[in-house]
């Protein structure tokens, strides 16, 4: 992730810690604290980056913000009038979120399990879209697919999604490029797909999975999840380590591996990385240990900075679902 801009990293100590956060039993009750500090966070800083312009008028609406009512028009008109802004479109975003073993993965009991970050990273995404009046989707996988919702918004919807994001990691390997080549024959309307991974797998197959769904017309984003650990390799004493999906074993002398683990490990971030800058494709990496409405908050300024269609919607001001 970027750095964060001063009077974000001075507001620091008030963000929830992602292992407080998870302590919220129900995962939707969580999503909510995080927009809510998201939301916070976007009104102290003084770049919201969300500049859209006004195109034309609609009728009033039970459920628009009255924020946007044109009252000069009312004078003339005797009825309500909402400016439309351009970025007013409904958007549709899929969620891809690996539920594979080795995301289930903390180091210590003072972070949360990747797979505990990553499901609550889309739920935070699900419901600061549902607010906007957005249709949201989810495809989770391990070696395969484990479950798919269309993009939808509507009544329960949200709920279901929350449900499968709740499902324990499983299945025995990880395979990012079979999901998205199926996600790829599966939605026909241009979108917005999020991908949430460790991405500790091969990436040979991931470069044309990715393009094509570019060439498609969607915009991606990338969230490389890890925690602290894999980074550091903070590890003292030889121990045996196992592979969550593999169930191997390895004895390993972390004083003589660390270097050596470290370089693989920032070159595979890097051809990632180098992937995402090729095709347009915002990455992110981020670790467990980061607030999520942080994570939130520089991500949606990043897309509104490019002009993505994220809009500046208030929580609880809703629009009429479709």
């Amino acid at each position: 992730m970027s750095d964060a801009p001063d009077n974000l990293r001075q507001s620091r100590s008030t963000l929830v810690h992602p292992k407080a956060l998870m302590s919220i039993r129900s995962l939707e009750l969580r999503a909510r604290v995080v927009v809510e500090g998201f939301w916070s966070g976007l009104h102290r800083s003084p770049h919201h980056g969300f500049s859209v312009e006004f195109t034309e008028y609609r009728q009033y609406s039970p459920g628009d913000d009255p924020r946007y009512l044109d009252w000069r028009a009312f004078g003339r008109t005797d009825r309500h009038y909402i400016k439309k802004f351009e970025d007013e479109t409904n958007l549709r975003c899929q969620l891809v979120v690996d539920q594979s073993r080795s995301m289930a993965f903390a180091s210590s009991d003072a972070v949360p399990t990747k797979a505990e970050y990553a499901a609550t990273l889309a739920a935070t995404l699900a419901w600061f879209l549902h607010l906007q009046g957005d249709a949201t989707g989810l495809f989770a996988f391990d070696d395969r697919l484990r479950d798919y919702l269309p993009a939808r918004h509507r009544p329960g919807h949200l709920r279901q999604l929350m449900m499968a994001l709740e499902k324990a990691p499983g299945g025995p390997a990880t395979d990012i490029a079979t999901p998205l080549e199926t996600l790829a024959g599966l939605i026909r309307k241009r979108g917005w797909i999020v991908v949430m991974s460790d991405f500790l797998a091969p990436l040979d197959r991931l470069d044309p999975a990715l393009s094509a769904l570019a060439a498609s017309g969607h915009e991606l984003a990338v969230f490389q999840i890890l925690d602290p650990a894999e980074v550091t390799f903070p590890f003292q004493e030889p121990a045996w380590f196992e592979d969550l999906e593999s169930g191997r074993t390895l004895f390993i002398d972390p004083q003589a591996a660390r270097a050596a683990y470290q370089k693989r490990l920032e070159a595979h971030s890097t051809a990632l990385r180098s992937t995402c800058e090729r095709l347009g494709i915002s990455c992110h990496q981020v670790q467990t240990s980061q607030p999520l409405d942080l994570v939130l908050l520089e991500f949606v300024r990043g897309h509104g900075r490019r002009g993505r269609a994220i809009r500046h919607a208030r929580p609880g001001a809703g629009r009429v679902s479709r």
